[in-house]
């Protein structure tokens, strides 16, 4: 049986390096399997992957829609950077209402954009390093450039496409 979908909002390369570099240096190493990611939905079912790939490269036909780093959030056990999107919200609106009935209760909940940086960490550490993301990283525009369907395999991830935004 085939995995569920997640999709994503694909950083710009010098923010997801950035980024990832931050997960990498903070993430418990054993634990870190995937790249640093922008989650629209963690689980969509595996029976829309075709209207989802429809959808996906409707969305990405318009412009980039701005975002900014805007804090920092703590996870109890890890910490994660806030990201602020007015435009990305629509997107992930207009994709929730297509996806109606195929969603699970976490991807129906409201939308808490985030970049996870640390997670499943010594909750000491993971204090440590909220503090630590609070008084170094200033808000910031972040770079959008397109949409990634993925599947789940195993813990892993299967690209399945990317969209990058052209309008």
């Amino acid at each position: 049986m085939a995995g569920p979908l997640i999709i994503l909002a694909e950083m710009g390369q010098a923010d997801f390096a950035w980024l990832n570099g931050l997960r990498r240096e903070h993430f418990p190493p054993e634990r870190n399997r995937v790249p640093a990611h922008l989650t629209l939905f963690h689980a969509v079912a595996p029976s829309a992957e075709d209207e989802a790939r429809r959808r996906l490269a409707k969305a990405a036909r318009s412009r980039a829609p701005d975002a900014r780093i805007d804090g920092v959030m703590n996870l109890g056990r890890g910490a994660a950077l806030r990201v602020f999107s007015d435009g990305l919200a629509i997107v992930r609106g207009d994709l929730a209402d297509a996806f109606h009935g195929l969603l699970t209760a976490q991807d129906m909940a409201p939308w808490r954009p985030h970049i996870t940086i640390q997670n499943k960490a010594d909750p000491d550490a993971a204090r440590a390093l909220v503090e630590h993301l609070r008084t170094t990283i200033d808000p910031r525009p972040l770079k959008i450039a397109g949409l990634q369907l993925i599947r789940y395999a195993d813990g892993d991830w299967e690209p399945l496409g990317r969209w990058a935004f052209s309008g």
